[in-house]
């Protein structure tokens, strides 16, 4: 299996934050599209690893996340397959369930309201 392992901390910003690039440097949407996304693209497993960061905002992780199903078009069941959230430490626990629902309610939001878009295939 082809795997990667994205630590956001180290691979990406130990102070990650914001929805969009206007919103500062190392945006959740900087994260999607120049890191996650190429992963997800190139690989059968993606792990990201949420440790070594000093926390994370609500606005990075659901655009980072949610962003895969609303933006990218990704489904829940492919996302469900390939990516893989990490969270070693106590106090990243909740992020991870954070990035789960945000995941969950892409999904449901897009289920209803754009059904009939086209998915993303790789």
């Amino acid at each position: 299996m082809n795997s990667i392992t994205i630590d956001i901390g180290r691979d990406f910003s130990s102070v990650p934050a914001g929805r969009h690039p206007e919103d500062g440097d190392f945006s959740g949407q900087e994260f999607r599209e120049k890191v996650l996304v190429p992963a997800l693209e190139g690989h059968d497993l993606v792990v990201v690893v949420l440790d070594n960061t000093e926390g994370f905002g609500s606005s990075f992780l659901e655009e980072a996340f949610g962003g895969l199903i609303r933006e990218n078009r990704m489904t829940p069941q492919f996302l469900n397959d390939h990516l893989v959230i990490q969270a070693n430490k106590r106090s990243s626990a909740r992020y991870r369930d954070k990035v789960v629902q945000y995941i969950a309610t892409a999904a449901s939001l897009a289920a209803t309201s754009q059904a009939s878009r086209p998915k993303f295939k790789r």
